[in-house]
């Protein structure tokens, strides 16, 4: 028996592209080429039935070390809290004050491209300081 050895994570969404997007810049992510026997993906597109246009956006880690996101397009919005989330470490390491700092640049980059910001949660003896957010379209996630 094998083990598993990549994932992807995929997002449930309104607008593929455009929460894809927005992690894309979260992360540093790039999208996915669009399939070989097409040169731009608007030519993909055109190429598909109306209902199916826009329907998901896949992206990648340029270094090939994270998991692929895709994103894709469902009838029904977000009603409640997310059973999994990402967590975007941007404060490995880092304790105290100079953590907050950290989180906080980061935080205000992240509202600054459209997410929202819920509450921090201080460091407490057993887990470091965090920031609840959440995307454009609602999905929680933390700056940890």
């Amino acid at each position: 028996m094998s083990s598993i050895k990549q994932f992807q994570v995929t997002f449930d969404c309104a607008e593929p592209e455009r929460v894809g997007r927005f992690w894309c810049e979260v992360l540093g992510y790039v999208a996915q080429p669009p399939p070989k026997e097409f040169a731009t993906w608007e030519d993909f597109e055109r190429s598909r039935p109306p209902e199916d246009q826009g329907s998901w956006f896949a992206c990648s880690d340029p270094t090939g070390v994270g998991p692929r996101l895709y994103f894709q397009r469902v009838p029904e919005g977000k009603v409640v809290k997310n059973r999994v989330h990402l967590d975007v470490r941007v404060g490995t390491g880092l304790v105290g004050e100079e953590r907050l700092a950290a989180l906080e640049a980061e935080c205000a980059r992240l509202v600054a491209l459209g997410a929202v910001r819920e509450r921090l949660l201080l460091a407490d003896g057993v887990n470091e300081s965090c920031i609840g957010m959440q995307d454009i379209e609602g999905n929680e996630f933390c700056l940890d």
